[in-house]
């Protein structure tokens, strides 16, 4: 079932390389008393996804600014991530669900993307406010899309 505003946040706990050197397993409760932005992309080292990426790295200290952290997530795997991140000098943590855990759980599961690849995470994001409730929800039509920076800050600072 699809996340609305107002639900609660589903948690999750999940690998991270970025921007740390050393694996960490980064939870929603990491966040917690901290607003929180989850842009999700399909595949790293892809034109929108870096595209994304980069945005939202590019925008991380205004975000700081709002008591906001962001993080990226994605189905790639930790050292394709740390890969992606080195490459792109992203700073935002990038959180591998490699599993598919976390994108069944915010309804965000691309049935197949490309070259036959299934189930990756859809381009969407989320703003979870301090308490851990949803507070604006944008999954984009295709994976081609691109989210709308802009309303992702306004939802941000409204909060």
């Amino acid at each position: 079932m699809a996340l609305k505003v107002g639900d609660k946040a589903p948690d999750f706990t999940l690998p991270s390389f970025t921007p740390s050197a050393e694996l960490e397993q980064i939870s929603l409760g990491n966040f917690k008393g901290k607003n929180l932005v989850i842009a999700f992309f399909p595949q790293a080292f892809t034109g929108v996804c870096t595209t994304e990426m980069c945005s939202m790295n590019d925008d991380f200290n205004a975000y700081k600014g709002m008591n906001t952290e962001v993080i990226g997530v994605s189905v790639d795997g930790t050292f394709v991530q740390k890969a992606f991140a080195k490459a792109n000098n992203i700073n935002v943590p990038l959180l591998s669900d490699f599993n598919r855990v976390m994108i069944r759980n915010y309804d965000v599961v691309h049935p197949e993307f490309a070259h036959g690849q299934k189930e990756t995470a859809k381009r969407a994001v989320y703003v979870i406010d301090k308490d851990g409730l949803v507070r604006y929800v944008e999954v984009t039509p295709t994976p081609g899309d691109q989210l709308n920076f802009d309303a992702i800050k306004a939802a941000v600072a409204a909060l």
